[in-house]
């Protein structure tokens, strides 16, 4: 889960399916849309570092010195898992949603966090009223279920339901209008997806495994999504912290119901297409034109009262600077530009403006910050190794000399304690490449077993970059290596040889393994910080991704056999990366050739103009940098739409009233409001999908005229 998204060293809450995915900021937003980036970006990220900052004065581990830490088998209890499923069950459904909407994706983290240990409180608490409690609840019981939950919802996000994987289908094809033949396309079903999922998510859990000590102990890498995490968690089993942890949960269930009762309610209005409050014109009938309106959605206020100011501002000023702008002023040009007979959803039309530049600023962004990290880590890599002399390569050396706390002692101590054996690491590497080379040509003949044995041999190395530069700047750049095997495979594999469909299996393979690498340790820190084993943590993050797996698929099958539209630019679920995704591909195999008239040139100029800015925000002082918008959250309305940003920028407005107000209440209870709002718009999702299912049309359609086509609608009718 993911989970989740743009600017380094956690500054950006956004998830664009694909560039901002930031799965562990424990506050993040919105994990930013493709690689989530957050910084600061929620109150329980401030939360982890307040108390981080306190720790360096008052040592954490001795205010739990008189609790035993249980082993590594007495972490791993029947009822954590029964819990993470059920939690793991509903966040799949909120990212899978998330995901097919728009493809922002907030951070659930907290969520996850808050509501396992309100569960396993009340299971607990329950049992021990009738004597028959044996194990009582603890804090590292509570990381096993962080992890296991966020691995299993994250399958969701990285399994390319609204990206890569869908955008295999035909229905995307059919949008793309190039490379639709059928050795470019593959339809979606619940078998091959699942079967697939199995064979690219859990090779990435042993790539780094040998390297954990190196990575938390020997260089202490900060992971700072990880250790506000783990703060959080520290604080839960505090009784201060149980005591707000308890008015938190209640805050969150006001808003989730709240949330429910209200997709419950606009459900009545949408008889029809563009009927309900989703098609409500706030802003006047030509602003609904171009996709200016507030549509109601609990989900996306909440999604701004989590994700950094900046972060929303930029996504409305991109919407305000494509859709008010951009595409008015290329509209004019119909006839000129492109054929005026073309409809406006022809990639070689207008769309093709709006898809194709909203690329170019992806992978300007991207390029700009995965060079940027690459230096930062190279430098941070070159800089340890000069202070280390030589590099650590055994958990049984010795370790560095220099003034060790009370806490680090202990947390070291326990961290060494339980082993996973080299010989699982890499016989599980060795194994499961060995099974995914031989079985995933099955599953797709086009993806020859030679592509995927030099994706495994390369995928170790580009695995350890990122979870390091993941522990530096707590950004993971898995969707833009991901992006990296497209244009590579795709080429390789050529236009006649099925090399769309190869593109888009490599980049989820490559996605896979580089961003499960870095989640790993991203675990393996919060376990460091918690006195988890890391053994009950890999344990419980192999079970979390099998849960994934399996539950991740069976979600997607839910929206796609109960929404016909799903897909389709303009509907309710528009999956508006699948689009994206699959014009990368095609654009790696076959070139610009297609691209509308100018649209070349345009590209040329915002790719330019993401880094440039990218630059500026570098550059500038801070105060400066931060009221500069981040191009990858602008990028994100430029298909879609503005819409979204409306409700975000009132979820931002709020936040920023509230934190006036009372910042302290506002740090406390904010998040819970706004998971709230997410998860109950979310659930209501499965029982709509249900009524779908079954045919059971909503009876209302409330739909909105103008005053003169209402007098013709009127004269029709005979009124």
């Amino acid at each position: 889960m993911a989970p989740q998204t743009a600017a380094a060293g956690g500054e950006e809450a956004v998830e664009e399916v694909g560039t901002l995915r930031h799965r562990h900021n424990a506050a993040k937003s919105g994990g930013g849309g493709e690689e989530g980036q957050a910084n600061g970006a929620g109150a329980a990220h401030q939360q982890g570092e307040d108390e981080a900052a306190v720790a360096g004065a008052l040592s954490v581990e001795r205010a739990f010195a008189d609790r035993a830490v249980p082993s590594w088998r007495e972490q791993l209890t029947v009822r954590a898992f029964v819990v993470s499923f059920f939690l793991a069950v509903m966040f799949s459904i909120i990212v899978m949603k998330l995901n097919l909407t728009t493809g922002i994706i907030p951070s659930l983290n907290v969520s996850a966090g808050l509501l396992g240990f309100f569960f396993v409180r009340l299971w607990t608490a329950a049992i021990e009223r009738v004597g028959l409690l044996k194990q009582p609840f603890t804090r590292q019981e509570n990381t096993v279920i962080q992890t296991c939950v966020v691995a299993a919802y994250d399958i969701a996000f990285s399994g390319g339901f609204g990206t890569y994987l869908f955008g295999m289908s035909e229905t995307i094809a059919n949008q793309a209008t190039e490379a639709n033949n059928p050795q470019n396309v593959k339809n979606p079903h619940i078998g091959w997806m699942i079967g697939f999922l199995f064979l690219a998510s859990f090779i990435g859990l042993f790539a780094l495994v040998p390297l954990r000590k190196i990575m938390i102990v020997d260089y202490k890498l900060t992971y700072p999504s990880g250790t506000a995490t783990a703060y959080l968690i520290n604080g839960f089993h505090t009784p201060e912290g149980a005591k707000l942890a308890k008015k938190q949960v209640k805050t969150l269930g006001k808003f989730f119901l709240f949330s429910f009762l209200w997709g419950f309610f606009q459900w009545f209005y949408t008889g029809g297409d563009n009927c309900g409050f989703q098609s409500f014109p706030t802003l006047g009938l030509q602003a609904y034109k171009n996709r200016f309106y507030f549509d109601f959605s609990p989900t996306y206020v909440g999604v701004g009262m989590i994700c950094p100011h900046i972060v929303n501002v930029s996504v409305l000023l991109g919407g305000i600077l494509s859709w008010g702008i951009m595409w008015p002023l290329i509209r004019n040009k119909k006839g000129s530009w492109y054929p005026a007979s073309l409809a406006e959803t022809s990639l070689h039309g207008l769309q093709g403006y709006r898809v194709f530049i909203s690329i170019a600023i992806i992978l300007g962004d991207g390029l700009y910050n995965f060079v940027k990290v690459l230096i930062r880590t190279t430098a941070g890599f070159i800089s340890m190794m000069k202070k280390n002399s030589t590099l650590p390569v055994s958990n049984n050396s010795n370790p560095i000399t220099e003034s060790v706390s009370f806490d680090d002692e202990r947390r070291t101590e326990l961290f060494l304690k339980d082993q996973i054996p080299r010989s699982v690491a890499y016989g599980g590497y060795v194994a499961v490449a060995a099974i995914s080379i031989g079985t995933l040509p099955q599953v797709f003949p086009q993806l020859k077993w030679y592509y995927i044995l030099v994706a495994y041999i390369f995928a170790p190395v580009l695995a350890f970059c990122n979870a390091y530069g993941t522990g530096l700047t707590d950004w993971s750049l898995a969707s833009t290596y991901g992006k990296l095997a497209i244009f590579i495979f795709g080429a390789w594999a050529g236009a006649s040889n099925g090399g769309v469909l190869v593109g888009l299996a490599a980049c989820g393979v490559m996605m896979s393994i580089v961003s499960t690498a870095a989640d790993l340790m991203q675990d393996f820190k919060t376990g460091y910080l918690t006195l988890a084993s890391p053994r009950s943590m890999f344990i419980s993050q192999v079970i979390g991704t099998a849960m994934g797996c399996i539950i991740a698929p069976c979600v997607f099958w839910l929206f796609y056999k109960a929404f016909a539209d799903i897909g389709l630019s303009g509907s309710e679920y528009p999956a508006p990366y699948a689009i994206v995704y699959r014009n990368m591909a095609i654009l790696g195999v076959d070139g610009f050739s297609s691209l509308p008239k100018h649209c070349l040139t345009l590209c040329y100029a915002f790719f330019a103009a993401a880094i440039a800015v990218n630059l500026a925000r570098d550059l500038a002082p801070k105060r400066a940098a931060r009221f500069i918008p981040l191009p990858m959250a602008m990028a994100i309305p430029f298909y879609i739409g503005p819409y979204f940003a409306i409700d975000m920028f009132i979820g931002t407005v709020i936040l920023f009233a509230w934190e006036v107000m009372n910042k302290a209440k506002a740090d406390a209870f904010a998040p819970a409001v706004a998971s709230g709002l997410i998860c109950g718009d979310g659930i209501w999702t499965l029982p709509q999908s249900v009524l779908a299912l079954a045919k059971v049309k909503p009876p209302i359609c409330m739909k909105f005229l103008s005053r003169s086509v209402n007098a013709q609608v009127d004269a029709f009718l005979g009124n």
